[in-house]
């Protein structure tokens, strides 16, 4: 039991936390309370799981299925070490996107497998040689770029929608933006399922909802599954989904580490692994690609419950859930002026995203290195750059990651060879010696 991670010690009374204490990952609260943060975390993840499916046109009920299954399957792999759920990746809206356009949703499933596929094998890779190598190959000047590019390369989408309905998305984005901002704790947190609740609410009076297909499915039925076609051609498409999601599981498992004070590094290969298999197996069934997600992460961080049982509870009642065909057709009634107001917000925040990895690791844009590794990445993937191939389509995000790998790496190359940059590639803490300096020399103002 110990070695599927399902094994918890009792946390004190399982009745409350005291001041300063939290609930480990191999602890548990009383099994009511542990059900209630589990259905917590499922209300968490719902938004932003929910909205993948919906803008790429996929069955809301089979994304929560696979979901709940890859959380289940994640917390196997990793052996209850790694509190987390597996959710939708919005890494994979452009791709899917693009790839359905050409291939059909069975292309776009492809994708999301053979992405699914290569981010075990780096899983695997990372398990058995550590995860330095990839911080050399992803310093945060390129993983920055290639999430902001990312999220910036949907924004003709985001507009696409908006431009359907106005006064919905405005309702939307600005109830979004109202809650985040007005309420503390949980509420806060789910700012963006607030303003999809409101903007839809909006819709029905407005007359912009239809309920057909709703009316017409069972309360009790299996998901609707389907299955993959593998073309060449989506490669381009979703390899740079690969960067994205082994930047940002490594993150979040270091964002856990951090704040339940144990060395989850042993573990970081088989947190990759597990996002992988748990995204093959959504590909191979119709579910949308997965990744490790932030809203949770927030609910532990606000609960101080890092027990990976309410973390069994979620995947369960995300399965649940899923065999409701009325319930998954109520989620897919969501319409275009809702999606257009939230994807305003959700697209941006990718993009800032990149910005906050750029800030908060102090790359120094004075590097021309660093500036031009950004500015090159940016413009291709926002004006989505197109290069074919025969059966090979390279769009701006493919183009852009590339572009940055390859210009960070070549120039890098070339100026250590040459010796002709002085600059480093990050910002010293501080003012250097000289400015101090000077700043103690000058007059303070009174």
């Amino acid at each position: 039991m110990s070695m599927l991670g399902i094994k918890w010690k009792l946390h004190g009374t399982g009745k409350s936390i005291k001041p300063g204490h939290v609930v480990a990952p191999d602890e548990r609260l009383a099994w009511p309370l542990t059900i209630g943060v589990g259905m917590q975390h499922v209300v968490a993840m719902f938004g932003a799981t929910f909205l993948v499916p919906i803008i790429t046109g996929m069955p809301p009920a089979t994304t929560l299925f696979f979901s709940g299954i890859g959380t289940l399957l994640f917390l196997v792999i990793t052996r209850g070490r790694v509190p987390s759920y597996l959710g939708s990746s919005f890494a994979f809206i452009a791709p899917i996107m693009a790839s359905q356009q050409q291939f059909g949703v069975p292309g776009a499933l492809g994708g999301v497998v053979m992405a699914g596929a290569a981010l075990a094998l780096v899983g695997a890779i990372v398990q058995k040689f550590g995860a330095g190598w990839i911080n050399r190959l992803m310093p945060p000047i390129v993983t920055g770029a290639i999430v902001a590019l990312i999220g910036l390369n949907l924004a003709p989408a985001a507009k696409q929608n908006f431009d359907a309905a106005p006064v919905t998305a405005v309702v939307t984005l600005a109830t979004i933006i109202l809650v985040s901002v007005l309420f503390r704790g949980i509420l806060g947190r789910l700012s963006i399922l607030v303003g999809v609740v409101v903007g839809y609410l909006v819709a029905m009076l407005r007359g912009e909802v239809s309920y057909d297909k709703m009316e017409a499915a069972a309360w009790v039925g299996l998901p609707q599954f389907q299955t993959p076609e593998f073309h060449v051609g989506v490669l381009g498409l979703f390899v740079p989904v690969v960067l994205v999601l082994v930047a940002e599981n490594i993150g979040h498992v270091k964002s856990v580490a951090a704040m339940t004070g144990q060395n989850l590094d042993g573990v970081s290969g088989r947190a990759l692994m597990a996002d992988g298999a748990a995204t093959v197996l959504a590909g191979f069934g119709g579910g949308s690609g997965t990744t490790t997600y932030a809203e949770n992460i927030g609910v532990m961080a606000a609960t101080k419950v890092y027990s990976t049982a309410a973390y069994w509870v979620a995947g369960v009642f995300a399965i649940l859930l899923s065999f409701s065909p009325k319930f998954g057709e109520l989620i897919a009634t969501v319409p275009p002026g809702v999606l257009g107001g939230a994807a305003t917000m959700l697209y941006g925040m990718i993009g800032i995203l990149g910005v906050k990895i750029w800030v908060q690791n102090k790359v120094n844009f004075s590097n021309p290195v660093n500036l031009t590794t950004a500015a090159v990445a940016l413009i291709v993937g926002i004006a989505d750059y197109t290069w074919t191939i025969g059966d090979l389509k390279f769009t701006g995000i493919a183009l852009g990651s590339a572009a940055a790998l390859v210009i960070y790496h070549g120039m890098k190359a070339i100026a250590k060879a040459r010796g002709t940059v002085a600059e480093p590639e990050t910002e010293h803490a501080g003012l250097p010696s000289e400015a101090k300096a000077a700043a103690k020399r000058s007059p303070k103002k009174r």
